[in-house]
């Protein structure tokens, strides 16, 4: 599942990780978009942009911690120790990385620990 806002970088996501062997759903644009997907839906792992624009994805990842699904933050923005506790424990990525970072790091965040 892929959460991100910029149309362009979540193509470039998308085909990225399924050029890695991942089954990808979405890019989703908004917070709206990707909770109404989790309504009915699972994803083994997610990559989850912060600042959409409509928000945060706080609420997305909320959703994704209460239901054990795993997921790595991809921002802009630098990893922050003063980050919301929704975001502590997961892998932050910051944009822009290689292809086989992303796809290393969604590999190792999705084996049980």
């Amino acid at each position: 599942m892929i959460v991100e806002d910029q149309a362009l970088i979540g193509m470039s996501l998308e085909a990225s990780l399924e050029e890695s062997g991942f089954a990808v759903e979405g890019p989703f644009m908004s917070i709206a978009q990707a909770l109404n997907w989790l309504e009915s839906d699972a994803p083994d792992i997610a990559l989850l942009d912060i600042m959409l624009k409509d928000g945060t994805s706080l609420e997305i990842a909320r959703a994704l911690k209460g239901r054990g699904i795993p997921f790595v933050v991809y921002s802009g923005l630098p990893p922050n120790e003063a980050a919301p506790a929704e975001l502590r424990d997961a892998p932050w990525l910051e944009k822009p990385v290689s292809r086989e970072t992303l796809a290393d790091t969604l590999r190792t965040a999705m084996m049980p620990s």
